[in-house]
């Protein structure tokens, strides 16, 4: 099997678990597709940056309305600490929110 095929191989495997698609991923593979055809052929720029921008503020949101606003709760479940995801909340607008 060449290189090539093997990634191939690895990246079909990591899309699903115990036989499942990961619905994330695959909106996410969604989204970006229709971001490219959207170009028009124009060259993409700073992307990753973008995605960030564009991903992170409603994670936090979901993830902490999710937690029930239970910054611990929520900071466990995002992987980072707690003083992380009150720097976040901060610089999203999002702390001291209650209606989130």
């Amino acid at each position: 099997m060449t290189a090539k095929k093997k990634t191939r191989t690895r990246e079909a495997a990591a899309a699903r678990v115990n036989g499942r698609d990961l619905p994330l991923r695959n909106h996410a593979e969604r989204a970006l597709s229709e971001y490219f055809t959207s170009l028009n052929g124009h060259r993409p720029a700073h992307l990753y940056d973008l995605v960030l921008r564009e991903v992170e503020e409603p994670l936090f949101r979901v993830v902490l309305d999710y937690a029930q606003g239970n910054q611990s709760r929520a900071a466990d479940i995002l992987g980072i600490n707690r003083g992380t995801l009150r720097k976040k909340l901060k610089q999203f607008g999002l702390a001291g929110s209650r209606s989130l």
